[in-house]
């Protein structure tokens, strides 16, 4: 059977592991979407978290890709939570244009009782502290940090408020993270993690038409929600994507085109070229070798076990195997 390309009005279905660009003229409105599959299972699989915790590192993968994503240059944008909860670090890092690494650090044990005592959400996990957003453009560059307090239910409502108080663009996020039972080929039992997102925001031509209410303790807290008055077509694009179900952002047979044209079509929605995106580590036995190598004498001895210098990378897993004499100064 011959394969042909897509006709005038007719495009391919993106599919799993790529980032869909849109824009909804009608409203203003630019934004992406995503479904990840089989990238989000190798990133998760390798680590063997605990189905919270893994819940955690997908959603923090989709708000990294879909950010990440949209860089315009040569640079690596890292999403990363640190708190006081059972789960005190989730990073995640985007490298341009299409590298994608994860992991998250947890305490068993707190983790174990938090579980046992029904505090398994988001915000009991993550505890109290920051959700950082850092954009890196290499050595010689100065690094850009965004930071917003852990203070919401799910990640999904924190990065909401990070948009609402550092970028001040009307900004809606949505995340969804599923888990799929099914078999193989073989009819064995299979678990595979699936996960999808959108950002969308408004990006009208007048920079006015832009204003948001003021955070909690901001000036004029007392009286902003009287004299607030939202844009008409943000109000109605964010009243579509709240329509969402978090089904439809991991369900394959919705994807991603299908989702957005059910959402926006009578406004005239356009997708753009998606952008694919791949579970790639960035470590190397090179870069690995230069920090050993800026170690002192005495902390590379003390490293040093049956005669080799082992360093796991946290993200891939990968280990590098080093004798001593390779990475002394002298």
């Amino acid at each position: 059977m011959t394969e042909t390309a897509p006709g005038l009005g007719e495009f391919d279905f993106a599919g799993d592991d790529q980032v869909v660009p849109f824009q909804v003229e009608g409203l203003d409105v630019r934004g992406r979407a995503v479904q990840l599959g089989p990238m989000l299972d190798a990133i998760l699989e390798r680590h063997s978290y605990p189905l919270p915790v893994a819940r955690l590192v997908a959603e923090t993968v989709v708000l990294t890709v879909l950010l990440g994503t949209s860089l315009k240059f040569e640079g690596k944008l890292i999403v990363q939570t640190q708190g006081d909860g059972p789960v005190d670090l989730v990073v995640a890092d985007f490298s341009t244009p299409d590298r994608v690494r994860a992991y998250a650090r947890y305490d068993e044990e707190a983790l174990a009782a938090a579980e046992k005592n029904g505090r398994s959400q988001p915000h009991e996990l993550l505890g109290n502290g920051i959700l950082a957003f850092t954009i890196d453009q290499g050595a010689h560059t100065q690094r850009y940090q965004g930071i917003v307090a852990l203070d919401g239910a799910t990640l999904e409502e924190i990065a909401g408020a990070y948009f609402r108080q550092s970028e001040q663009i009307p900004t809606r996020v949505r995340l969804a993270v599923a888990e799929l039972l099914d078999k193989d080929e073989n009819g064995k039992p299979r678990h595979r993690w699936r996960a999808g997102g959108m950002v969308a925001q408004f990006l009208p031509d007048a920079p006015d038409r832009m204003r948001q209410p003021d955070l909690p303790g901001g000036d004029g807290e007392a009286d902003i929600e009287d004299i607030f008055d939202e844009d008409d077509l943000w109000a109605e694009a964010k009243v579509m994507v709240e329509t969402i179900d978090t089904d439809e952002l991991t369900d394959p047979t919705v994807g991603t085109e299908r989702l957005l044209y059910r959402l926006f079509h009578e406004r005239g929605v356009r997708v753009y070229e998606p952008q694919a995106v791949y579970d790639r580590c960035s470590c190397s036995r090179e870069k690995i070798r230069d920090v050993l190598t800026g170690l002192g004498d005495e902390d590379i001895e003390s490293s040093v076990e049956d005669g080799l210098i082992k360093v796991t990378c946290e993200f891939c897993s990968t280990t590098y195997r080093f004798e001593a004499s390779e990475v002394r100064t002298q």
